[in-house]
């Protein structure tokens, strides 16, 4: 009686040892498991987080990423162009056509009316492009200090009143300490700049410069 207690006694002690050996590997399994689900959750986060950014940027060429600077860096550019604008002529302003990369008009004049820049007249066309290429200079001076400014013609499709507004906003940038450099054949503003090179007719079909100022 008694050796069979001590054997049933044995086979209860390995059933015992097995059964925390077991419940040993179980949890160690389930802790590696719910390790494995948190690496799981994490990596499944990260790869959410990159299928957002291609599907908003992600091409193969780079071009959707290149559109988004793009129009970012134009938005900024339009900020210091309207500025300009707004000291040249207060009845537009300029507006990115939505999801691309080309301009439209705000005639304040209208209502607010949008218009294309094909609709403005030779003047009007004229102030907007002078705004772009002023906006242009203060946009490129947070990097770099742009000192000059040269604007070949363009002054002849504008009236008197647009014509001095234009020259107001130069002499401005004069004052400043940008250097602008004109061409241009209109007479009247012969008056409005200190420093002139005037191309002379020579004789024999040749040209000379002359300096005055």
């Amino acid at each position: 009686m008694q050796v069979q207690c001590a054997e049933k006694s044995r086979e209860l002690d390995a059933l015992a040892t097995e059964i925390r050996f077991k419940l040993r590997t179980n949890e160690e399994n389930r802790q590696k498991v719910q390790s494995l689900e948190k690496e799981l959750l994490q990596a499944r986060e990260v790869s959410e987080h990159w299928a957002s950014l291609n599907e908003i940027a992600g091409s193969s060429d780079g071009g959707k990423f290149r559109r988004i600077a793009q129009g970012y860096t134009l938005d900024v550019l339009l900020s210091y162009a309207n500025v300009q604008l707004s000291e040249l002529s207060k009845r537009y302003r300029l507006e990115r056509v939505p999801d691309t990369l080309a301009l439209q008009v705000i005639d304040r004049d209208m209502c607010d009316e949008v218009r294309t820049v094909h609709s403005l007249s030779g003047g009007e066309s004229f102030l907007v492009s002078l705004a772009l290429a002023l906006g242009l200079s203060s946009l490129s001076s947070n990097k770099m200090r742009v000192e000059s400014l040269f604007i070949d013609e363009g002054f002849g499709s504008l009236d008197a009143e647009t014509l001095r507004v234009a020259m107001d906003a130069l002499d401005s940038l004069r004052t400043r300490g940008r250097k602008i450099g004109v061409i241009s054949h209109v007479q009247e503003m012969t008056e409005r700049i200190p420093v002139q090179i005037k191309v002379n007719r020579g004789d024999n079909g040749r040209s000379y410069l002359t300096v005055e100022g």
